[in-house]
């Protein structure tokens, strides 16, 4: 495999998509080793399969503002393999959605869903339909208009979207009550659902959880745990709100969190009614951190990441390349041990190449963060056999595949000086599982 070959003939295929290439130079080197030893990939071409989605649904979608106006935003569906079960992966609802970051997304969440275990491909979608500000009744006719397109395309064995950045519980019920009536049934199609309709328990959480999860199985290897740790974390949403009340339960100290406008330091911790403040600012509707900084009296730092702030264990769970070259360093320098990415590809390449040069637990998201989906498959599991597990057994089966996860990392990508390079373990593991998948099935 000419890895770089096969990187400027999709450059000239895809141009200007960068975070797609980014996401697929990643994969491609970390396997190069294990694809030149199987020839069976090579001969059934399974790199020039792998790396083209199976399908793009690209439309419009025309919904009518409070005000009688027509607006018109774009709408994707990327299907891109489905291998190893039905299609998987989120929609996002953001004004930067567009075809690269979709198409990344994905890829990753490809590999993401075979690390997991459980029979599921990969798919992502959205749309760059900005649900900060809009009214109930706008979201609603957005997600029937963007649904009319959809549905076409999706169901439980043939794939099962979920939210993701605007996409919360208030869209997936609109979005799925159009699916419902559309399709004149009820089944599990989406998943992230409201607990009345076929929803799981822990699913909101569980990103976050399933994030500082895998993190401590990291620090377990060396003898180290959360306890009395300093954490930094960035965003806000779910997936920081889970990890933040995770992390303060196993005994660490959360001092950031993060927003688009800034990042908020609380040195006496993030905690308690402070963890549920969290959750009334996302609610709100509105992406900005201030608030938080003007309710309990503490520092705002306005248009910059938290990564400047000394920490033991770092979890950035906001959005993808959040950290930079001088931002891994500064985490290095400022004492940081442990870097959990719980977005997706939080890091840009420079800023992995820092953090595996000083040798510190570094974790790719599409490892670190896939509890949320983990626990979809859960949710689809639960609807299929007409049942609901309690949470205490949903976050134990949570707790179990990230647990498996972090073994498959360490088989797979531990070097011969003991150091573990979870990249890599983590592309190898979901790698050959997907093409072993793609061989046994023939070339379609």
């Amino acid at each position: 495999m000419n890895v770089e070959k096969i990187l400027i003939d999709l450059g000239k295929k895809h141009p200007g998509e960068v975070e797609y290439l980014q996401a697929v130079r990643e994969v491609l080197e970390s396997i190069e080793e294990v694809y030149n030893q199987n020839p069976q990939f090579e001969s059934a071409s399974i790199i020039e399969r792998l790396v083209e989605p199976d399908r793009i649904l690209t439309f419009k979608v025309p919904w009518v503002d409070d005000h009688g106006k027509v607006q018109v935003n774009l709408g994707y569906r990327i299907q891109f393999n489905n291998a190893i079960g039905p299609y998987k992966g989120g929609l996002r609802f953001h004004p930067s959605v567009n075809l690269s970051i979709l198409k990344f997304l994905a890829f990753e969440q490809i590999f993401k869903n075979a690390l997991t275990t459980l029979p599921m491909g990969g798919s992502k979608g959205g749309s760059n339909f900005n649900p900060k500000g809009k009214s109930d009744g706008e979201v609603m006719r957005f997600c029937q208009s963007f649904m009319l397109e959809v549905w076409k395309l999706i169901g439980p064995e043939t794939d099962v979207p979920a939210g993701d950045i605007g996409v919360g519980g208030r869209e997936i019920g609109f979005l799925y009550g159009m699916y419902r009536k559309l399709a004149r049934e009820n089944t599990g199609v989406l998943t992230g659902k409201g607990r009345g309709w076929g929803g799981s328990l822990v699913r909101p959480e569980a990103t976050g959880f399933g994030n500082v999860y895998f993190a401590n199985e990291m620090l377990k290897t060396k003898g180290e745990s959360f306890a009395g740790k300093t954490v930094c974390i960035s965003g806000f949403g779910n997936v920081a709100w889970g990890a933040a009340l995770k992390a303060t339960e196993l005994g660490a100290k959360v001092v950031t969190i993060s927003g688009p406008d800034g990042y908020v330091y609380d040195p006496d911790g993030i905690k308690g009614d402070k963890i549920d403040f969290m959750l009334e600012l996302r609610a709100s509707n509105n992406d900005v951190v201030q608030p938080y900084a003007l309710e309990f009296g503490v520092e705002f730092h306005p248009g910059k990441h938290p990564w400047e702030v000394p920490c033991d264990i770092a979890l950035p769970c906001a959005t993808q390349n959040e950290i930079d070259k001088q931002d891994a360093l500064n985490l290095i320098n400022n004492g940081c041990k442990c870097v959990c990415e719980g977005a997706n590809m939080p890091s840009t390449p420079e800023a992995v190449e820092v953090f595996q040069e000083a040798k510190i637990l570094f974790a790719p998201g599409k490892a670190a963060n896939a509890g949320g989906v983990a626990t979809s498959g859960l949710e689809m599991s639960q609807n299929a056999m007409k049942l609901s597990w309690s949470a205490e057994e949903v976050d134990a089966r949570l707790h179990q595949i990230m647990k498996d996860i972090h073994q498959q990392c360490v088989i797979n990508g531990k070097q011969a000086d003991g150091y573990v390079d979870y990249v890599k373990g983590a592309n190898v593991a979901g790698f050959i599982k997907v093409a072993n998948a793609m061989v046994d099935q023939g070339v379609i």
